[in-house]
């Protein structure tokens, strides 16, 4: 008897042993994912700054303000016909100006997301600007919280008062929780997934390279996303649909539909999505959950289409852009070079339109 008592104690302590060995490992893997999203991130992040840097110094070694118009309009047309509107002239403007404001890439923070900068660079006092930086980063404030506080005037209060500890207690009331939205990118990147030299995958083709990579697609979605299913059936009326990718994010508490189109958004597109989000919110969402969210993961679309289509009342279908790759420093190095060649071979030949 006592013999097979010391069997159930050992047999307990190994199983101990193995709860907490499972543990260790569960943690690492939670952090090395945290690590990896922010790391993506980041990169997104430099090369914005990037190219806010070769274009900075190419508008300061000029003597004609023309020349760094220029520079900017053709190096948004080249990006924009192969990226999308992400580099727009008015972007790569926004880029130059964060280059300006931040002129050393280590000083940069990697806890704040572009989303946060483009806030951030509105601020023209560098005093002012690093006062929300530092809140924003100690207190956690997402991209529509940190413009709340600077729209509020928070620094200019802090300031004035004999009490700044009082001023920052009050300034978390009414705080701006993070909102569905907020889980989206703009672009989305999806280099892992292999298709840069592919010119002419389908829909299939993208999706069957992001579930064949599926830690670094959840990655790039973001935190909190849990896999479901792909091409699940649904019935609507007699009709069959089937829905591309579906997900569940714990923080946000709900399901995200996610449809995949190679091409430029249609307001079909659109309407259908609309319909699957009404589907789930008919049908699997239960008590203790917010609305599902639609996305649309499309390669190119027209803003206006989409905001005439969804209108002002709908809240939880959005679109977004994906970019199989992004462009690397050479690839911007040597759009510069060209463009600068073909510049100044104009003005040698009288060409030349400012």
């Amino acid at each position: 008897m006592k013999k097979k008592n010391e069997m159930i104690v050992s047999n307990e302590n190994k199983l101990t042993n193995i709860e907490k060995i499972y543990q260790d490992i569960r943690n690492r893997i939670i952090i090395a994912r945290e690590k990896m999203f922010k790391h993506i991130d980041t990169t997104m992040t430099e090369v914005y700054w990037y190219v806010g840097k070769i274009t900075y110094e190419l508008s300061e070694n000029s003597t004609k303000a023309s020349y760094g118009k220029k520079i900017i309009d053709v190096l948004s047309s080249k990006l924009t016909n192969e990226f999308g509107s992400g580099f727009s002239s008015v972007s790569i403007r926004r880029m130059r100006r964060f280059y300006e404001f931040y002129p050393i890439w280590s000083t940069v923070s990697t806890e704040l997301s572009w989303a946060h900068f483009q806030e951030l660079i509105r601020i023209d006092r560098k005093e002012e600007r690093d006062f929300y930086e530092q809140e924003a980063i100690k207190s956690n404030w997402g991209c529509r919280e940190l413009r709340r506080q600077i729209n509020t005037k928070l620094y200019d209060r802090y300031l004035i008062s004999p009490d700044k500890n009082k001023v920052i207690t009050e300034s978390q009331k009414n705080k701006i929780e993070k909102q569905p939205e907020e889980l989206l990118k703009t672009p989305y990147i999806f280099e892992f997934a292999g298709l840069k030299e592919n010119k002419n995958y389908l829909e299939t083709d993208l999706e069957k390279a992001l579930l064949a990579h599926l830690t670094e697609f959840l990655l790039e979605l973001g935190r909190g996303f849990s896999f479901v299913a792909s091409q699940q059936r649904i019935k609507i009326g007699s009709e069959y649909y089937y829905p591309d990718l579906i997900f569940y994010n714990r923080l946000a508490k709900c399901f995200v539909i996610i449809d995949l189109k190679i091409g430029k958004l249609t307001h079909q597109d659109i309407g259908q999505m609309q319909m699957y989000v009404n589907y789930y919110k008919k049908t699997q969402m239960i008590e203790g959950e917010n609305e599902p969210i639609g996305i649309l993961l499309c390669a190119d679309k027209d803003d206006a289409v989409v905001e005439m289509t969804l209108g002002d009342d709908v809240r939880n279908v959005y679109a977004s852009k994906y970019l199989t790759y992004l462009p690397s420093k050479e690839e911007l190095i040597k759009i510069i070079k060209d463009e600068k060649e073909l510049y100044e071979l104009a003005k040698e030949e009288g060409v030349e339109n400012d």
